[in-house]
């Protein structure tokens, strides 16, 4: 076997994530390496946690990208804020609200799972009933966009019904950040994780945490260390807290940060609230185009996330050979339902640089060839057209 450089074919890349990467940050990735700390990385850091506030809409001093994909931004925040014995009440609608209970597990702690239904928003009203009969509980963790499914839970009210019940929340934020309002500060969200490869237009590979002050009392009055040194949060500190000198903790992805550093900076230049706006209209015109073609989307409007777009499977179509179809035919790519879905549900992402007109007239497209191919009625001209209807509504530009 011969063995050479790796060189990747190009994919429109319209799954659950990663999200297609904008030459800017692919550019800001080959940028020379130098020492993570160094002064001039130390100066970006600062930058980079500024501009990661902003994302997150807070002022928190504890905003940092850990050093590890949006797994390890949950870990984090478990690791940290759960010791052993903790009664903590997790929303579970999908499949990541499930980790959320592992984690809980692994942690040492007591989960107090409040089951929601696949594919619907968490019911605020199920949450309150819980906290009233586990008044022990400290912690509520829930999944704000619930990326297996495409739901969006109303993390504000979620928020407001925590404090009533002193407790803390763990907000799983990893497809909204960026992509969809988020309000860290004005809703009084203790503990958000996220990824970076999804509405940021980044790469794989970091996941932006913020802690505000409440949460950081409770790592600072631990009785027992986290049960992970690589993301125990006393240690970390020491690394991104404060100006100049910096403690070692670890060898930083310095080019992976030069990355996020520059999707941050592009995220700044659009504006965040642009950036809802955007993704929102965009949902709005791959809908259309959908609903053109004979297809639904699962989740009611009101609970609908709109960057990641979770669509029923017609009758008698092969949702696994479409998907293979769509990729060797098309060079696109979406993704296939998980858990209870599996089978059942695509689901097609509009984050970050993948949300963009031309990838929704590629999509319904090269959808509607394949659906026909299978014996699925479907005219591609009339979803292109309702598509465009929406996006010169909206006076959207490619």
């Amino acid at each position: 076997m011969t063995i050479r450089s790796f060189n990747p074919p190009v994919r429109t890349l319209m799954g659950p994530g990663p999200a297609d990467v904008h030459p800017r940050v692919l550019a800001a990735l080959a940028r020379p390496t130098i020492g993570h700390l160094d002064p001039a990385f130390v100066a970006m850091m600062e930058e980079l946690k500024e501009l990661l506030r902003g994302a997150f809409r807070t002022r928190n001093a504890m905003t940092m990208p850990i050093s590890a994909p949006g797994s390890a931004g949950m870990e984090t925040c478990f690791v940290n804020l759960v010791e052993p014995g903790d009664a903590v009440v997790v929303c579970v609608n999908g499949v990541f609200g499930g980790r959320m209970l592992e984690n809980v597990e692994r942690a040492g702690g007591r989960p107090i799972p409040v089951p929601g239904v696949w594919g619907r928003a968490v019911d605020p009203n199920q949450v309150e009933d819980s906290l009233k009969r586990h008044p022990e509980a400290r912690l509520l963790a829930f999944v704000q966009a619930e990326t297996s499914t495409g739901a969006q839970s109303d993390a504000r009210t979620l928020a407001g019904i925590a404090r009533r019940h002193d407790c803390l929340t763990i907000v799983d934020a990893v497809t909204s950040l960026g992509g969809s309002p988020l309000e860290v500060d004005a809703w009084g969200l203790d503990a958000v994780y996220s990824g970076s490869q999804k509405c940021l237009s980044c790469t794989p590979g970091l996941a932006p945490v913020t802690f505000n002050e409440r949460a950081l009392d409770k790592v600072r009055a631990r009785a027992t260390k986290a049960r992970s040194w690589f993301l125990d949060l006393s240690l970390v500190m020491g690394y991104w807290n404060g100006e100049g000198k910096r403690t070692y903790h670890h060898t930083a992805p310095v080019n992976a940060l030069y990355a996020l550093h520059e999707s941050l900076l592009m995220l700044a230049e659009e504006g965040i609230e642009a950036s809802w706006e955007r993704h929102a209209r965009h949902h709005r015109a791959l809908r259309a185009g959908l609903q053109a073609l004979g297809l639904e989307l699962i989740v009611p409007e009101a609970e609908r996330l709109p960057q990641l777009n979770s669509v029923s499977i017609p009758a008698g179509i092969d949702e696994a050979a479409l998907r293979a179809r769509l990729l060797a035919r098309h060079g696109l790519e979406i993704g296939a339902g998980l858990g209870e879905l599996a089978g059942r549900i695509w689901r097609i992402g509009l984050m970050g640089h993948s949300s963009r007109p031309a990838n929704i007239l590629l999509c319904l497209g090269a959808l509607a060839s394949e659906l026909a191919a299978m014996g699925h009625p479907a005219d591609g001209g009339q979803a292109l057209t309702a598509a465009r209807a929406v996006l010169d509504l909206d006076g959207a530009s490619d």
